[in-house]
């Protein structure tokens, strides 16, 4: 059943890189139980846009997953790896340039690492090797976005007042790989702009994404945010993140050892932390 307009915008969007598991469940609930309480609409998004990790098997799995668990979204978003998406991306990338924005980079984790010490578990903060060098547009589909000096504050309704620099944490934003993938950081931001997204549910591990994701909103021309709520993880007994490369228990497993959508929500709210 439609529910109010008034109400908020959210959306689920699971990566078809895996089988859905308990950390999902944990977001979902979060998802669709806030947003019931407020009267709000959820968006199912599935984000597909890297093509070489995505499969589609997955994403069928999911669909049939969710339906099996009782989570119902209220719409579905077209595939991001659509023509349609694709041009949408295009489009914007195009406006950032027009801006002076956008450069062309052919920088490999390598190079980056001569510049700036990988180091196991933290984000790599992009030196701006690139940045005025110059390169073709031709040379390399990868592209990145100048993140100037600045802060960006917001307050995340369950964490409180936020004060983030882009430039600080990540340096320029990639937005296009050098595979021709149009990075999370990027397209997430332009789908949530599409799609009317005002209040954005996810763990606490995408905390520091959400300054430049607003950074790039406003170059985009979203001068309103979204809120946010970022949620606590559901961890593995050592206090590892539950995933899926790590082979944790995933939604096919539990079905396959009989347990029924009730007792799968059941560990999924047993295992949360708030």
């Amino acid at each position: 059943m439609p529910h109010s307009a008034a109400g908020p915008v959210t959306r689920f969007a699971p990566a078809p890189t895996g089988w859905l598991h308990l950390g999902h469940v944990v977001n979902a609930l979060h998802v669709w139980g806030i947003a019931r309480e407020r009267g709000g609409r959820v968006i199912l998004r599935i984000e597909d846009h890297d093509r070489t990790r995505c499969r589609q098997q997955y994403a069928d799995a999911i669909l049939e997953d969710l339906e099996w668990l009782g989570f119902i979204p209220d719409c579905i978003a077209p595939p991001q790896s659509s023509r349609e998406r694709t041009e949408r991306y295009e489009a914007a990338l195009e406006q950032l340039r027009a801006a002076g924005l956008v450069y062309a980079c052919d920088c490999s984790r390598r190079d980056i690492a001569m510049d700036v010490p990988d180091r196991f578990g933290e984000e790599m903060r992009y030196p701006g090797r690139c940045r005025d060098r110059g390169l073709s547009f031709d040379s390399t589909p990868a592209r990145r976005v100048r993140m100037d000096d600045g802060i960006e504050t917001f307050v995340d309704e369950r964490l409180g007042e936020q004060h983030q620099s882009p430039a600080e944490q990540c340096g320029d934003v990639l937005v296009r790989d050098r595979a021709g993938n149009w990075t999370y950081q990027f397209a997430v931001v332009v789908d949530d702009l599409d799609q009317g997204v005002d209040l954005v549910i996810r763990g606490e591990d995408l905390l520091s994404s959400s300054g430049r994701q607003i950074r790039l909103g406003r170059l985009l021309g979203r001068m309103v945010p979204p809120r946010f709520h970022h949620h606590a993880l559901v961890k593995n007994p050592d206090g590892s993140k539950l995933s899926k490369s790590a082979g944790d228990t995933s939604i096919r497993e539990l079905r396959r050892a009989g347990r029924t959508a009730q007792e799968v929500i059941a560990l999924a709210k047993g295992q949360e932390v708030r």
